[in-house]
């Protein structure tokens, strides 16, 4: 199924802002997730400042109360900083995205649980009065040790998670400038197509009105060959008529024979079973009979030679194309000199095209002045020529440039008192084997 033009146009406009739309949407998507790890490790920051800053100075303080026996067992608040540094670190655990953040908050679980080992044995040597000497050894080598190490690793997380912080502004406002400067090639790119759609939709609305004016054109010019047809041929059938009906009063049998079967000939070429086109060879079926038949009416003042060699012979030629031409030979030229003439039809290779050829059709009749011939030549570029006269050898160019293009046509040569010489261009382009076959 077609698109129509407005769905082209609309759909011109979308793939213009469609790559912007694309880039919006990334970008959106981007900042978002951005957002939301940006938040995130906030989040996590803020929890990790929650834990006390004071866990190793407080914790030590408070095992070496408890060795010393300043602080009763029941008393002692070690159990409850375990339990609230284990609940700061379950709460980062949730929050950090990290690998190695997340590591390091497993080896602090791993130091809390830890502590409690040896916070469990100090309170059970204390059962013993010979057991200082070993408490004080654990709390110098593995408490102290341990709550160095979980200070340490919560002060590297709280640096780690800052940098990473950093790093995710810093990628957040390079994305940032990168879609600004996107948005900007993006727009520059998006009003220059619309400018250039600007241009171009215009002339896409306008070339099918154009092609539609331009084939109605040619189908009523057409229509006005086909007129013209209509009308020639029962004026020169009436003329043909009466030289019959003269001849058969005069009891000339032979020439009312040839008279009618050149007749018969003349018009099965001109119908030439609907063909548009027909080929050289039967063109010239079709000239003879014309001629024939004229030679009888003006045997006094005509004569005519077809000369044109075999290899042309299957080319392709409009219908009724040369007829004209000789008609025209006929009348404005042998008719109007003294004495009568000639008409001959020669064919030629044209020299100005390379797979073109030229059949002349060249009468030796009453010619033309220059000024006459300019204007013979001129009504044949115009698209309607004034003069009645010219209009078959215009009807022959138009028709001939519709079937094969502007570069071919007719030309015309001529002098006062010397004759004319109509030149028909065409292209060297034979009809199939099988529509030759028919036509002969």
């Amino acid at each position: 199924m077609k698109t129509g033009l407005s769905g082209r146009i609309r759909l011109s406009y979308l793939l213009l802002i469609l790559p912007y739309i694309i880039t919006l949407v990334y970008f959106l998507v981007h900042n978002h997730n951005v957002n939301l790890r940006y938040e995130t490790m906030l989040g996590s920051i803020e929890a990790a400042g929650s834990f006390n800053t004071d866990f190793k100075k407080d914790f030590d303080l408070e095992t070496y109360l408890l060795i010393a026996g300043n602080v009763k067992p029941e008393d002692t608040i070690l159990p409850q900083l375990l339990t609230e540094a284990q609940s700061v670190i379950d709460r980062l655990v949730e929050l950090t995205e990290d690998h190695d953040n997340a590591k390091r908050l497993r080896d602090c679980a791993k130091y809390l649980n830890n502590l409690k080992i040896y916070i469990e044995r100090i309170e059970e040597n204390l059962n013993y009065e010979d057991k200082y000497d070993s408490n004080i050894m654990i709390w110098e080598n593995d408490v102290q040790i341990i709550t160095s190490l979980i200070e340490n690793t919560v002060n590297t997380y709280i640096y780690e998670e800052n940098r990473l912080l950093m790093a995710e502004q810093e990628e957040n406002k390079r994305a940032n400038d990168l879609f600004l400067k996107i948005s900007v090639v993006l727009v520059i790119v998006v009003v220059v197509m619309a400018i250039v759609v600007s241009w171009v939709a215009p002339v896409a609305i306008a070339r099918p009105i154009e092609e539609q004016v331009r084939a109605e054109q040619e189908r009523l010019r057409r229509a006005e060959f086909e007129l013209l047809q209509a009308q020639i041929n029962p004026h020169f059938l009436y003329n043909t008529l009466d030289a019959i009906v003269w001849s058969a009063e005069s009891k000339d049998e032979e020439q009312v024979i040839r008279m009618t079967r050149s007749l018969s000939d003349f018009f099965r070429a001109s119908l030439s079973k609907g063909r548009d086109e027909i080929s050289l060879r039967d063109e010239l079926v079709h000239v003879r009979s014309y001629l024939e038949i004229q030679q009888i009416r003006y045997q006094d003042i005509l004569t005519y030679a077809i000369d044109i060699d075999e290899r042309y012979m299957d080319c392709r030629i409009p219908k009724i194309t040369l007829q004209p031409l000789v008609e025209n030979a006929l009348y404005h030229g042998i008719k109007n000199k003294r004495g009568g003439g000639s008409i001959r039809l020669y064919a030629q290779d044209d020299a100005g095209e390379e797979n073109g050829f030229v059949i002349c059709v060249e009468d030796n009749g009453a010619g033309m002045d220059e000024k006459r011939l300019a204007e013979v030549r001129d009504g044949l570029i115009k698209k309607a020529p004034a003069e009645t006269e010219i209009y078959g050898l215009f009807n022959v160019n138009e028709r001939i440039k519709l079937d094969f293009g502007t570069e071919y046509g007719i030309s015309v040569q001529s002098e006062q008192n010397q004759g004319t010489k109509i030149y028909v261009h065409l292209p060297f382009c034979c009809k199939k084997t099988d529509e030759i076959g028919e036509n002969q």
